[in-house]
């Protein structure tokens, strides 16, 4: 039985991908995070030192505090934050006990300032609503994605900071036989296989040549009734996210499902 207090690795990742995930918390000591530095996606270094200065910001927020094997320090920051009132978990066995179970890690240089801007070119279909779903799901919640005129989003990198994709010239972009969407996963080692999963989807419906999944034409028809929907990219963009969540959660969890209405007693 879990302790009190305490989230288990398998329970995590069953929150890892979907709007539910906590705020986690990775608060290893330099030492023990350079023998591996990668973090659990969504998740950001923080001393467990200053631990409380945290507090004020996750009043509303579920959190979860990491360090390296779910001992003293984790359960002492979290009790620290619960005295503030935050409701603060500690993932049992850490991230030793997360990385023995299988669960994703995303290798720490791959990973931008928290909140950073990402940048790419208006009017979104498929790749454009897919990848800033990805980035929000599995590598920064508080990402903040610029949509902006094709000709001007390798300046708009430049002058703002942000990291561009699905442009020419990016390293988060088409290549041979593969979509953008294809290229973040190689990029912070996401390649989980529900994501792969998607993988295939996105990029069949992106057009790319040759990539065939029946799903495809399902989620290009709901993808350009989107677009037709929302001038705004930003609304559409927050409009597309469950389409994302709900695509994952198959990929996921229900691939092998079919739905046969009869079967169910609909014909009588």
């Amino acid at each position: 039985m879990t302790a009190p207090n305490t989230i288990t690795a398998a329970q995590l990742m069953r929150l890892i991908g979907t709007p539910d995930v906590p705020v986690l918390i990775d608060i290893c000591i330099d030492e023990d995070f350079a023998d591996d530095p990668r973090l659990i996606p969504t998740s950001f270094r923080h001393s467990f030192k200053r631990i409380e200065d945290l507090a004020p910001d996750l009043q509303k927020s579920k959190t979860v505090v990491i360090c390296q094997k779910g001992k003293k320090l984790s359960q002492g920051a979290a009790a620290l934050l619960r005295t503030h009132g935050v409701d603060a978990e500690v993932l049992e066995g850490g991230i030793l006990g997360w990385r023995d179970h299988g669960g994703s890690l995303v290798p720490a240089k791959a990973i931008p300032e928290r909140g950073a801007l990402w940048v790419t070119r208006h009017r979104p279909k498929i790749d454009r609503i897919a990848c800033p779903w990805l980035i929000r799901r599995f590598i920064d919640p508080d990402a903040r994605i610029l949509f902006v005129a094709p000709s001007e989003v390798a300046a708009v990198a430049e002058k703002f900071g942000a990291i561009p994709f699905d442009v020419n010239g990016s390293k988060l972009s088409h290549g041979e036989g593969t979509c953008s969407f294809d290229a973040f996963l190689a990029g912070f080692d996401l390649a989980t296989p529900a994501l792969k999963a998607m993988s295939d989807i996105i990029r069949a419906a992106d057009g790319t040549p040759d990539a065939q999944a029946p799903e495809a034409a399902g989620l290009l028809a709901i993808s350009l009734g989107l677009s037709r929907m929302y001038r705004d990219n930003l609304a559409q963009l927050e409009a597309a996210l469950p389409l994302y969540d709900a695509l994952y959660r198959w990929a996921r969890d229900a691939k092998d499902e079919t739905h046969d209405w009869d079967a169910h007693g609909g014909a009588a």
